[in-house]
């Protein structure tokens, strides 16, 4: 039988496609290229690294599917080939070889993905900003596990969603992709007890770090911040001295007292032993009595002075303590200031973007580091930030204007907050569910008119439900809410690869579409191509397979749920390489 004639069954259709697009990029060879020192009995540790990825695109909530599910993968040699490898593995010889992976072997796997998937995240960068500006999203993802364990490394207690339980947080950013609808950029794992507003640096840095390019840091609002913040440590350092003032005059006074005490003290001894000796007894109206009386007063006034001792002690270290964050936080902000500058130094072709983030992460620290990194901020105050502010500005007379189908917004353009540095645009929401209202707020800074256009806010700002769109396709289509394997250098290996997957399926099916006319029509549509049906069902799905020379030809089985279908596939791939960016107006300094 010849090759071209050759058919094969698989029960993973899409899979065996796959394989073919990851030959084409360059996936495989990336991943084999990887020195991974373990020993090679039947398989070398890269296939079982490679297997364990097409587990994760294969949707399996478990590592020991692999072996164990319906039709097990391991027992597919068709999608095996596919893959370019003379057979898959058993589950537990993938798990040994996820156990035993150093976290510099780990680290190299990942940079491998990373560097496949990079031209074309490059390419996507460029056509948004071709629109004029690159959408970011960030936000933390909960990883819970049994609170009973403690097999998973760094696992701790905090909030899983609506919980409070035993887990991780994965750091997410991803950004809006005109081709594919959403890209993701990196994750990190985190304990479970991490909280967004101690990430939302970290976030915004991996982002730049993974897109290569950054904005136009603000450092001339951030000049402005540190000079503004001069007279405040005036006063400050006046309320010390101050303080110090009275810390002196209060141990003075209390010096005085001491003394007094002490000479009161010696007279009342004197005249105890002259009256023992001469046995006179102590009278109400005595000089013995009388001795005693002046000392008691005394003693009280030492003990109220002792107390204004304590109390100027207090004062005067709150007003130190005060002075001193105050000059530490100039002090960071000067070193803020040293490394934009640097930033901008080496940045030639400056990215325009925006921010969003939600309530978690924007705090007032983090809301004023998001402005001097220069991005277009779109965000949520923080806890009880702000609502107090927007509530006590609303009168009977205000004009609510509705903005979604049961919410209405009032806004108010470029507020200088007495405990923000920089102009605010600001809202409040109304939310009206029943008979109830619920109340939030919204912020933004940035060129965008956003008070002009009310509902163009209220949308845009709640277009980040992408990133939780991404959020819940991880956990339900890539199954990281089961976390198959514990030890550091594989959990990390999960996460990445889980993120590299939802970016490949996204690839792989606009691949497809420029060759496969039978490709069904919901996976035409590069930036909804129906994820989760390939991947749960596609992938699962029957189909005969022939190899014609670099290709194969997948024809869905009869009783397929894509029955009658044919695609040819070749492993052909047209690119055409980013050109380095050159600096114009586009890219200009905001």
């Amino acid at each position: 039988m010849s090759e071209l004639s050759e058919m094969t069954l698989t029960h993973h259709a899409m899979l065996v496609a796959w394989g073919q697009y990851a030959h084409c990029i360059g996936l495989i060879r990336a991943i084999e290229a990887v020195p991974l020192h373990q020993k090679a009995v039947t398989h070398r540790p890269q296939t079982k690294v490679l297997e364990f990825l097409v587990a994760i695109l294969a949707g399996f909530e478990y590592l020991k599917d692999i072996s164990l599910s319906a039709h097990p993968l391991d027992c597919d040699p068709v999608a095996a080939r596919a893959w370019g490898q003379p057979s898959w593995a058993d589950h537990s010889g993938v798990s040994r070889t996820l156990t035993s992976l150093s976290a510099t072997e780990a680290q190299q796997i990942v940079l491998a993905l990373e560097s496949v998937s990079q031209p074309l995240i490059d390419k996507e960068v460029v056509a948004a900003w071709a629109t004029g500006r690159l959408e970011l999203d960030a936000d933390l993802s909960p990883r819970p596990v049994s609170d009973t364990s403690r097999t998973y490394p760094g696992a701790a207690f905090g909030h899983m969603s609506d919980h409070v339980g035993l887990g991780y947080q994965a750091a997410v950013v991803s950004m809006t992709s005109i081709t594919y609808g959403r890209l993701g950029l990196s994750v990190v794992q985190h304990p479970g007890n991490t909280v967004s507003c101690t990430q939302a640096e970290a976030l915004v840095l991996a982002a730049e770090c993974r897109i290569g390019r950054r904005p136009w840091r603000r450092t001339d609002l951030l000049a402005q911040r540190i000079c503004d913040a001069q007279p405040a440590h005036v006063e400050l350092a006046q309320k010390v001295a101050v303080a110090q003032d009275r810390l002196a005059q209060a141990q003075a006074a209390l010096t005085e007292v001491q003394h007094q005490v002490a000479d009161g003290q010696q007279q009342v001894r004197t005249l105890q032993t002259a009256y023992t000796q001469r046995g006179r007894p102590e009278r109400p109206h005595s000089q013995l009595a009388q001795a005693k009386a002046q000392l008691t007063v005394y003693q009280r006034r030492q003990r109220r002075r002792e107390g204004a001792v304590t109390q100027a002690e207090s004062w005067l270290t709150r007003c130190q303590a005060g002075l001193s964050a105050h000059d530490a936080e100039i002090a960071r902000l000067k070193q803020r200031r040293q490394r934009f500058e640097a930033d901008n130094a080496t940045n030639a072709a400056p990215l325009v973007a925006s921010l969003r983030l939600d309530a978690g992460f924007d705090t007032p620290q983090n809301v004023a580091l998001s402005i001097e990194l220069g991005y277009e901020v779109y965000g949520k105050p923080f806890g009880t930030w702000l609502l107090p502010w927007l509530q006590s500005r609303v009168t009977p007379q205000s004009q609510w204007q509705r903005v979604g189908q049961n919410a209405e917004m009032l806004a108010w353009p470029a507020v200088q907050l007495a405990d923000f540095p920089y102009p605010l645009d600001v809202a409040l929401e109304h939310f009206h569910t029943g008979n109830e209202i619920r109340t939030a707020a919204l912020l933004h800074f940035g060129q965008d008119d956003v008070t002009a256009d009310l509902p163009h806010w209220f949308h845009y700002y709640n277009a980040r439900q992408t990133i939780e769109a991404g959020h819940k396709e991880s956990k339900r289509v890539f199954e990281v809410r089961h976390l198959k394997v514990r030890t550091p250098s594989a959990l990390l290996l999960q996460e990445q690869g889980a993120l590299f997957a939802a970016n490949f399926v996204r690839f792989a099916a606009r691949w497809l579409t420029e060759q496969c006319p039978q490709l069904p029509d919901g996976w035409k549509d590069s930036t909804h191509p129906e994820v989760k049906q390939q991947v749960k069902v596609g992938a699962h799905t029957t189909a005969w397979v022939t190899w014609p020379d670099q290709g194969c030809l997948l024809r869905f089985e009869t009783f397929s749920v894509y029955a009658g279908r044919s695609l040819t596939i070749n492993r052909t791939w047209a690119y055409q390489p980013v050109l380095p960016f050159a600096k114009s107006s586009l890219f200009e300094p905001i």
